[in-house]
C-alpha cells in the first residue's frame, strides 16, 4: 500500500477507535431509567466534561453539579459547571474544585442521588491532598514517579493515600446519598479502583504499598509523610466499607471496545485485523522491539496473521526519562519501532494516546513506514540519538511524522496500528 494511503487507512481506524468511545454515544445508555428528580452531577477526567453534556442532553429532570476535566477539554454545560485544571501535574486550580466537589457532597441526605463521571486523567485532576500534605509536595512525588517508569497503577497507589477525595473517599463523603458512577476507562485491565485512583470505590491496596512504590523508585518522601504511611494513618476505605454500601459502579466504554471498532473498520476496509490485547505494557521501546517482531513474522511468514493485515494493540507503555527532549510514551514507542524495523517495505504503523495528547505535547502520536528513517537521514537526524536523547516529538516534528488530532473529549488508554501489506 503506498505511504499515503496507508496513513489515511491507519488514521481511519484511529478515529473508528475514538468515536466508538465517544461519551455522546456510549454514555445515554447506563443512565438510569428513573431520569426524574434532583441529580447531583461531580467528576473529573479528560471526558468528564463532554461526558456531563451527554446527561445534560438525556436528563429531563432537575440537574446541577460540577466537574474538572484538562485545560482545553472544556465543554459548554448550561447546568453543570465545568472547571479546567492541569494535566498530568495538579495545580491550583483542581486542588479548588476537588474541594468544591467534597464540599458539595458532604452534606447529603439518603434519598440524595449522585452520579459520577470517571475517566482517565482524573487522578492529576482531582487535587485534593489529604490533610497536613500541600500541593507542593504532591506535585514534588507526581513529577518524580513521572519521570521513574513506574507504572499507572503504582503511581495511583500512591497518589490514592496522598488524597482526600480518591480511594473510595469521595463516595464516603457522599455517605448517606447513593452515587451511581459511569466510567470510561483508560488502564489496563479496566479496575475500577485505577481509573482516576477510584474516588469512588473501596481501595484494596494499603499505606506500606504506597511507600514501597516510593522507596522501589528513590523517591525523597519527607520524614513526617514517611510516618504517616508507616502508622497507617493515610489509609484508604476498603471493599465492604459499609460508607460505600450505597456506591454503584458501571463501565461505559473500555479501551477494548475501541480496539473492536478498529478491528470492524479495518475489515470493512478488506484489511485482516488481528487483536493483540488491550493491556500490553511494559517500557515503550521495550514494547515497539516485541511488536516489530510480531509484524515482521507476518510480513514474511504470514503468521499469526497473513497480509494484508494490521495488528491492533493497546495498553501503557512507560518512559523512563534519562534525556533532555519532548515526547510522549506513544511517539517514542513510534520511534523505537522505525528503529527495529529499519525501514522494511510495507510495514505502517500509528500510536496514539486516545485522548488526542500523548503526554504533556500538541500530538497525539505519531505516524511511521519505510519512508521514516531514509527522510530523516537526509535532514541530518540520527534516530537512535533522538531515541537515547527521549526527543521522539523533536525527531517527528522534523518529517512531518506527528499525529495531531487535537482533543477528542473520551480517553480509552493508548492505541497502536501496525498495517502489514
Amino acid at each position: 500500500m503506498p505511504d499515503d494511503a496507508a496513513v489515511r487507512f491507519l488514521k481511519s481506524l484511529f478515529a473508528a477507535a475514538t468515536a466508538a468511545a465517544a461519551p455522546a454515544r456510549c454514555l445515554p445508555p447506563h443512565l438510569p431509567h428513573e431520569r426524574t428528580g434532583r441529580l447531583l452531577v461531580v467528576g473529573a477526567g479528560k471526558a468528564s466534561a463532554a461526558m456531563a453534556r451527554a446527561v445534560e442532553d438525556h436528563w429531563p429532570g432537575e440537574l446541577a453539579g460540577l466537574v474538572v476535566t484538562r485545560y482545553g477539554f472544556a465543554v459548554p454545560c448550561q447546568r453543570i459547571e465545568i472547571v479546567e485544571a492541569a494535566h498530568p501535574l495538579p495545580d491550583a486550580s483542581g486542588e479548588a474544585a476537588a474541594a468544591a466537589i467534597l464540599q458539595r457532597v458532604s452534606k447529603l441526605r439518603p434519598d440524595d442521588r449522585v452520579l459520577a463521571l470517571i475517566s482517565g486523567g482524573g487522578s492529576a485532576l482531582l487535587a485534593a491532598p489529604a490533610a497536613g500534605i500541600r500541593l507542593q509536595d504532591k506535585q514534588a512525588l507526581t513529577a518524580a514517579l513521572l519521570r521513574s517508569g513506574a507504572s499507572i497503577h503504582e503511581m495511583n497507589c500512591v497518589r490514592k493515600h496522598l488524597s482526600a477525595i480518591k480511594g473510595g473517599r469521595l463516595a464516603a463523603a457522599a455517605w448517606p446519598a447513593s452515587i451511581l458512577t459511569l466510567a470510561i476507562s483508560d488502564v489496563a485491565g479496566d479496575d475500577p479502583e485505577v481509573i482516576a485512583s477510584g474516588p469512588t470505590v473501596g481501595d484494596p491496596s494499603t499505606c506500606a504499598e504506597a511507600l514501597a512504590v516510593l522507596e522501589r523508585y528513590a523517591m525523597t518522601v519527607p520524614t513526617r509523610l514517611r510516618a504517616r504511611l508507616e502508622n497507617g494513618e493515610l489509609e484508604t476505605p476498603k471493599p465492604g466499607d459499609p460508607r460505600l454500601a450505597n456506591s454503584e459502579f458501571r463501565l461505559v466504554a473500555s479501551p477494548a471496545m475501541a480496539l473492536a471498532a478498529a478491528a470492524v473498520a479495518a475489515r470493512a476496509a478488506g484489511v485482516t485485523p488481528l487483536i493483540l490485547g488491550d493491556e500490553i505494557e511494559g517500557e515503550a521501546r521495550e514494547v515497539a522491539r516485541a511488536l516489530a517482531g510480531i509484524a515482521r513474522s507476518c510480513a514474511r511468514h504470514g503468521t499469526p496473521a497473513t497480509p494484508p493485515c494490521v495488528l491492533l494493540s493497546g495498553g501503557e507503555a512507560t518512559v523512563t526519562l534519562r534525556g533532555k527532549g519532548r515526547g510522549g510514551r506513544n511517539s517514542e514507542l513510534m520511534l523505537a519501532l522505525a528503529i527495529a524495523l529499519q525501514g522494511q517495505q510495507r510495514i505502517h504503523a500509528l500510536a496514539a494516546d486516545t485522548d488526542g495528547i500523548d503526554g504533556s505535547e500538541d500530538n497525539a502520536g505519531a505516524v511511521i513506514g519505510p519512508h521514516t528513517l531514509p527522510r530523516a537521514a537526509a535532514l541530518g537526524l540520527d534516530a537512535r540519538a533522538a531515541l537515547l536523547d527521549n526527543d521522539a516529538y523533536g525527531f517527528f516534528s522534523a518529517i512531518d511524522g506527528l499525529l495531531v488530532t487535537g482533543p477528542t473529549l473520551t480517553n480509552v488508554n493508548d492505541f497502536h496500528a501496525i498495517l502489514v501489506s
